[in-house]
């Protein structure tokens, strides 16, 4: 029987979380986002990113976490989540509030509770940093995660932002939730 967790990131991760965002982004934002942005995305390109994050992340408040499925043989990573403070340009925030940059699960192992880890540990993170609540910025069309989010008590706030992807300009919607009153381990 295979079991589930969630660990910090090491260096060693980078090449596998690369891989993971690349897989990812291919398969479930093929109709969201141009064809160079995917291409861009290459499992190479992503690892030296997320190498960089890990090694010489901006502050402490700036974590990355992998999601592993280890089984009777071997331990596979499965998925990652990073949580960041929030810009200084973020609208309409008064409490402590700590963003989920990225929250992504490779689709071959979805529906197995990965998400959820990753999602509690991002919580519990952002909690102990002193977090009162949590944004994440979703693509418009991304049903998964806004349906993911929502499940787990998220919702949309009424902000909405576009980024030029090159080709066509990207839509997303910001989903947020109150952590205050969440204590370790009580999530959605």
């Amino acid at each position: 029987m295979a079991e589930g967790h969630v660990r910090d990131a090491q260096p060693t991760d980078a090449d596998e979380i690369g891989r993971i965002q690349s897989a990812t982004w291919h398969q479930a934002y093929e109709r969201q986002l141009p064809a160079s942005a995917l291409d861009a995305m290459t499992p190479q390109a992503a690892a030296e990113s997320w190498r960089s994050a890990i090694s010489a992340p901006p502050d402490a408040g700036h974590r990355l976490m992998v999601a592993l499925e280890a089984g009777p043989t071997v331990t596979t990573r499965v998925g990652f989540v990073a949580i960041a403070p929030t810009d200084s340009d973020e609208e309409d925030i008064a409490a402590p509030t700590v963003e989920i940059v990225t929250i992504l699960v490779e689709p071959r192992w979805g529906r197995r509770g990965h998400g959820a880890r990753l999602l509690a540990s991002a919580v519990d993170t952002a909690r102990a940093g002193g977090a009162e609540q949590m944004i994440c910025w979703v693509l418009a069309g991304d049903k998964a995660t806004e349906a993911f989010l929502r499940s787990a008590g998220w919702e949309r706030d009424g902000w909405r932002r576009t980024f030029d992807a090159g080709e066509r300009e990207i839509a997303q919607h910001r989903l947020h939730t109150d952590i205050s009153h969440i204590s370790a381990g009580q999530h959605g």
